[in-house]
């Protein structure tokens, strides 16, 4: 049984989320799909937890016994473990308050438990105020849906660079074979089969330069602003130790905008737009 401030709800016991994640799957059966469809968004928010973590404990603000067992815990989730426990529905209400909840759930119960306690006993490690400590969901969310389409986005590139590859090599092949050209559904002047091929690698290259062109947005990221924007509760020294454990974990070139206000919520439009654009060029 978990108690909040509208009641009590009794948890199955072999869950590690709580009874805010509860709630947040009896408000939003939108699409009946969890996002732990959406692995690399799971392993992002595991990954922004641990850099917090790393930050905090070096600022004095978390004590080492909490600290282990919250870190031990983001890893088992950044490793794949635990993913069936992030439950709560991809389309929800409160600006991704479900999914960075669930997440912060997820995290406390398994290092109470790796603390030798039981999971729902939040005055040793609670959700909010540890494992949720410097952030908010307002940069999280954001931060982690970032992330994920970066990491994403390179697997993508990658694909799409075999692709370009093929095709160049068969427009090389296929120099010397003749057909007629194509303009609205009409036979049009004759061409070759290497030059529609040709044409196609091109056409993928330009989908490439759009996606990095997108990337270069995503990278910055306005975490640590918490939920007005303004990083007004934030240790004054948090944000600079933040961005070094963030880098290290994810491997990537994230960095803080220079104004924090009125970039946390939701990525811009126009940022998802071009990667958006280029796939559809390609889907087919």
């Amino acid at each position: 049984m978990e108690k909040d401030g509208l009641g009590v709800r009794e948890i199955p016991p072999d869950v590690y989320w709580g009874i805010q994640t509860f709630r947040a799957v009896e408000n939003f059966p939108i699409t009946g799909a969890e996002i732990s469809s959406y692995p690399l968004l799971v392993t992002a928010l595991a990954q922004i937890k641990r850099a917090a973590l790393l930050a905090n404990f070096d600022l004095g603000l978390i004590e080492r016994s909490k600290k282990d067992a919250i870190e031990q815990a983001c890893l088992e989730i950044e490793q794949g473990r635990l993913r069936e426990q992030f439950v709560v529905d991809p389309i929800q209400g409160g600006a991704g308050a479900p999914t960075n909840t669930n997440a912060n759930e997820v995290i406390a119960n398994r290092a109470l438990e790796r603390l030798g306690h039981e999971r729902g006993s939040y005055s040793v490690i609670h959700p909010s105020s540890d494992v949720n400590m410097s952030l908010s969901t307002e940069d999280v969310y954001p931060t982690a849906v970032r992330i994920a389409s970066i990491q994403g986005a390179q697997e993508l590139l990658s694909a799409i660079g075999h692709l370009r590859a093929e095709l160049a090599r068969k427009a090389i092949e296929l120099t010397d074979i003749s057909k007629m050209g194509r303009t609205g559904c009409k036979a049009a002047t004759p061409m070759t089969l290497g030059q529609e091929f040709e044409g196609y690698a091109v056409m993928l290259d330009e989908d490439q330069r759009r996606i990095r062109e997108a990337l270069s947005h995503l990278h910055k990221i306005s975490l640590g602003a918490t939920a007005p924007g303004t990083a007004i509760d934030r240790h004054p020294r948090y944000a600079s130790k933040f961005w070094v454990y963030l880098r290290e974990i994810t491997l990537s070139r994230s960095r803080e905008r220079d104004a924090c206000r009125g970039a946390s919520g939701q990525p811009r439009v126009r940022t998802p737009l071009g990667c958006a654009q280029a796939q559809r060029r390609h889907a087919l």
